[in-house]
């Protein structure tokens, strides 16, 4: 891929060619490996690995304010080649900055479209709390694995929050319109129901391939489990079913979602977790290193889950996540990324980590200049 970006993060100006199937970055702290994964990963829809708004992102010059930003970058993707665009153009300093995005030199039509192009899944540093903070982190993650099935899914999360944002609104404002009410509520059971099928549906290939083991190699055999009401409900009755029992609990329940400022059934309260099949335990059970060894597994069985199913696979972005292997699993990993139809990105505060891959990835060395290499 080609990457260029324009006062992101800590970047003036960017322009670099990734040619390897995986690239390799080495640096200190401090230097933007991380800023690099970022700008990638907000290639495709939501708000990127730091989950940062807008406004945040741009270059801050000494004693100045957030400029307008940009990040575009050239793939080879399952429909051919594909340039994806995304930055801001308001005012330095803006608060209110709001992301556009291009497909091919247009404005995107939707995070869907975008979600067919081009995808990234990423583990980083921060992810080691995942089963032990709040469930919005692990939602997300599994919808990021759902995109890239189903890009359709990306609509249908979105659908549903902007239904749930607009009764939140009404009820908050105490404007009990039944019929304005009756509407929002029946596209948030629809578009809940179709993206809890979604998810289901991702959970049940997966599980099926990490049970197989083949390929994970040497990290361990996980199961996804998904705690969500309407998830429990689709096992035991269709779709239209479940979306006719959601519409009622609405319904019902406004008086109660008005006191709590927020519905409290729908999409947005779906949960997952891991389980470590062969000690039967769920991760936020485990230690540190065996979640991520649950999380790298997850994220290479859905690889090749993707390569099959699509052709390709989203790019990996793991950030400093080899440093926290021991050294049979860390030869396990480079030995199943190299296996991988994805281009896979590495970073790491020494080069000898990644001297097992010499031959294999295309090297870098980060540094307060720029990348050096490879």
């Amino acid at each position: 891929m080609r990457l260029r970006l324009n006062d992101f993060r800590s970047y003036p100006a960017f322009d670099a060619r990734f040619e390897g199937r995986i690239v390799a970055i080495a640096g200190p702290n401090g230097v933007g490996k991380t800023n690099l994964l970022e700008a990638i990963s907000l290639l495709g829809p939501g708000r990127g690995l730091r989950g940062a708004r807008a406004s945040e992102i741009g270059r801050r010059p000494p004693g100045g304010t957030a400029l307008p930003w940009v990040a575009w970058g050239a793939f080879d993707g399952p429909d051919g080649p594909a340039e994806i665009g995304t930055g801001t153009t308001a005012e330095a300093g803006d608060a209110a900055a709001r992301r556009k995005y291009t497909l091919d030199g247009e404005p995107a039509k939707s995070q869907a479209e975008l979600a067919r192009r081009a995808g990234a899944v990423w583990l980083t540093p921060q992810m080691d709390r995942l089963f032990q903070d709040g469930a919005s982190g692990r939602r997300r993650f599994l919808d990021r694995l759902v995109w890239a099935l189903e890009p359709g899914h990306a609509r249908e999360v979105a659908a549903h929050d902007t239904a749930m944002s607009g009764r939140n609104r009404l009820l908050a404002e105490g404007r009990r319109d039944a019929a304005w009410l009756a509407a929002l509520e029946d596209a948030m059971a629809r578009h809940a129901v179709a993206a809890v099928a979604a998810r289901r549906a991702l959970a049940g290939r997966l599980n099926a391939l990490l049970a197989a083991g083949t390929a994970t190699g040497a990290f361990p055999a996980a199961r996804i489990e998904l705690v969500c009401p309407i998830a429990a409900a689709l096992e035991a009755a269709p779709a239209l079913a479940v979306e006719d029992r959601l519409r009622a609990e609405l319904a019902a329940g406004r008086g109660r979602d008005a006191a709590a400022g927020g519905a409290q059934a729908g999409a947005h309260r779906t949960d997952m977790t891991l389980v470590h099949l062969p000690k039967g335990q769920p991760a936020e059970l485990c230690s540190t290193g065996e979640q991520k060894a649950l999380l790298v597994s997850t994220v290479l069985a859905h690889a090749a889950l993707i390569g099959a199913a699509r052709g390709f696979a989203p790019l990996l972005l793991l950030d400093e996540v080899a440093a926290h292997l021991d050294q049979g699993r860390r030869e396990a990993l480079y030995a199943a990324l190299a296996g991988l139809p994805a281009q896979v990105f590495l970073t790491g505060t020494e080069p000898d980590i990644f001297a097992p891959l010499q031959g294999i990835a295309e090297t870098f060395r980060a540094t307060p200049e720029g990348l050096q290499g490879p």
